[in-house]
């Protein structure tokens, strides 16, 4: 059994050390101590692209502690390609040779000078993203945009009907857990900045707001 503090650690650090003991070790069973509810679901996440199960998820005082058994198949070591795909929905029938034109969100407003003109072109912004059809793969939320994945959000339904639509919506869980909105998140994956940066080598174009 291998025990795998990674409290303290900042994004995408937990998920990077699971990683690297199952590259060199494979261990039959894993735990892993992580101290927010963000890391927690990246690890989970992880844990289970590379075939193990979840067994528990346990609450201690400040931190979890996650408990996983591999599959027979994942006891040898080898070398593990992280992709965004393993943490989120890829998108539906896109093909290797199309676009993949990612939508960059770090605000819930648009430009500066007035809020509320702000909110409105963000409205609108999102309202209008069906247009760019099958190029539009992914929209990542960091910073303030996490706050559109939200209870209190404008477009959550427009974001909704958008990831219905085979988009990947990505949120960001440590912005998530700095907000405090963890558990008002109603549409996405919460990720971290792995995701993020692999999602950015990925797509064919960024469009950044």
């Amino acid at each position: 059994m291998s025990l795998l503090d990674c409290i303290g650690l900042a994004c995408p650090g937990p998920v990077l050390r699971c990683k690297e003991e199952i590259e060199k070790s494979a261990p039959r069973e894993l735990q892993v101590l992580v101290d927010n509810a963000a890391a927690k679901e990246n690890v989970s996440r992880f844990l289970k692209s590379q075939s193990y199960n979840i067994v528990e998820i346990k609450k201690e005082k400040d931190f979890y502690r996650i408990i996983a058994k591999a599959n027979e198949e994942q006891l040898i070591p080898k070398e593990i390609e992280i992709d965004p795909s393993q943490f989120s929905c890829e998108l539906p029938n896109i093909q290797p040779d199309k676009e993949k034109q990612l939508v960059f969100i770090t605000s819930a407003t648009i430009g500066h000078g007035d809020d509320e003109l702000g909110r409105r072109l963000m409205v609108n912004f999102i309202k209008t993203l069906p247009e760019m059809g099958d190029s539009l793969w992914r929209i990542i939320l960091l910073n303030g945009g996490v706050k559109l994945a939200t209870e209190q959000g404008e477009v959550l339904e427009e974001l909704k009907r958008l990831e219905q639509m085979g988009v990947s919506i990505l949120v960001c869980g440590t912005c998530l857990d700095f907000f405090n909105l963890l558990e008002q998140k109603k549409v996405g994956e919460t990720t971290n900045m792995l995701d993020v940066v692999t999602s950015l080598q990925m797509a064919t174009k960024v469009i950044k707001i």
